[in-house]
């Protein structure tokens, strides 16, 4: 019987481990994905950092010259789509303003190129 006791609890042990390794895996994938997250919010992060700096500089730049004639340009608006598209966020109507994860959005750049 001794035997027997031994060969079960060897058994128990080995449906633990691979419970254990079950488990393992599944923390492995979130572990994953949380980082995936987090590099991609630091990027965005890191784009509305600069998109902020831009705008303060744009600003002080306004503000040193406000003699001149205000104009807006035509052009104006869709260099800041350009531009923000070249940052990394969607300019289409289906995903405005959403990061664009490093690959280009063929409803982005149609738009840009009707607009030109």
């Amino acid at each position: 019987m001794k035997n027997r006791q031994i060969f079960d609890q060897v058994s128990d042990m080995e449906k633990q481990i691979g419970e254990l390794y079950e488990q393992l895996g599944d923390l492995k994938g979130k572990l994953s994905d949380l980082l995936e997250e987090n590099h991609r919010l630091a990027m965005e992060n890191h784009n509305l950092r600069n998109h902020l700096d831009h705008s303060k500089e744009d600003e002080e730049e306004t503000s040193d010259n406000k003699a001149e004639v205000n104009k807006s340009f035509p052009s104006e608006g869709y260099d800041n789509l350009a531009r923000l598209y070249e940052e990394g966020f969607h300019i289409c109507n289906l995903e405005f303003g959403s990061p664009r994860r490093n690959e280009d959005c063929i409803f982005c750049l149609d738009f840009l190129n009707k607009t030109k």
